[in-house]
């Protein structure tokens, strides 16, 4: 997904891949830049700028993934960002003119319920580009259930995907969702396998070999 977005392969699918980038990865860089300080409104035009001059300046054409994960290109590349906007009074404010479409107002909605701020911008991006990671899962799952007719089961036994919400609940969902334990069991232990196969596929989207993989697996799920 990182290469098409650096234009790779064809126009309409280098569009589709950074769209599918912004929209899944641009809040972490929000929060980055709103635990420095910066104000929701300027927090908003740094997001724009940077996310602006990575298309103007063709900067994901460069990504080289033999130099290891997206995810700390992206951080370094904006640190950099902001050290060359503080010299230029954010010339490129507000995208330059380049519509990049930011829910600033529900952003800044999830900011208002982050850590305690001695979590540090740097430790803060990572947990909000984990949770964005999972978040991206969770919709991919979702669409799979609704494309099969499955979408009911998926609302009624999403909440087993974590361990301890599961165990005794099996045979109440199973009565509520007109399914026996056993059936309920078979579905849950269905849903779990396929999140962790899609989990492993977006995580290796920004990463290069699959020992990568499972070692940003590990890691982002410490950043909860």
């Amino acid at each position: 997904m990182v290469l098409a977005a650096g234009g790779t392969h064809g126009a309409s699918e280098t569009q589709r891949a950074l769209e599918q980038l912004v929209q899944a990865y641009w809040f972490p860089l929000y929060a980055y830049a709103r635990r420095l300080g910066e104000t929701p409104a300027a927090a908003e035009d740094i997001v724009q700028g940077f996310l602006t001059r990575l298309l103007d300046k063709q900067d994901l054409a460069r990504v080289d993934p033999a130099k290891g994960r997206f995810r700390s290109f992206l951080l370094a590349s904006l640190k950099h960002f902001l050290a060359n906007e503080r010299s230029k009074a954010r010339a490129l404010k507000r995208g330059g003119g380049k519509v990049i479409a930011l829910d600033a107002m529900a952003a800044e909605a999830r900011y208002a319920v982050e850590p305690a701020h001695e979590m540090t911008p740097e430790r803060l991006f990572d947990r909000r580009w984990a949770l964005a990671v999972l978040d991206q899962v969770l919709a991919r799952l979702r669409e799979e259930y609704n494309a099969a007719g499955k979408g009911k089961l998926f609302d009624g036994i999403k909440d087993c995907l974590t361990p301890d919400r599961a165990g005794a609940r099996y045979a109440e969902l199973g009565e509520r969702m007109g399914m026996n334990e056993g059936a309920i069991r078979v579905a849950v232990h269905r849903l779990r396998r396929r999140y962790r196969d899609l989990l492993r596929k977006e995580i290796s989207q920004t990463v290069e070999t699959p020992e990568q993989v499972a070692e940003e697996i590990t890691y982002l799920l410490k950043c909860l």
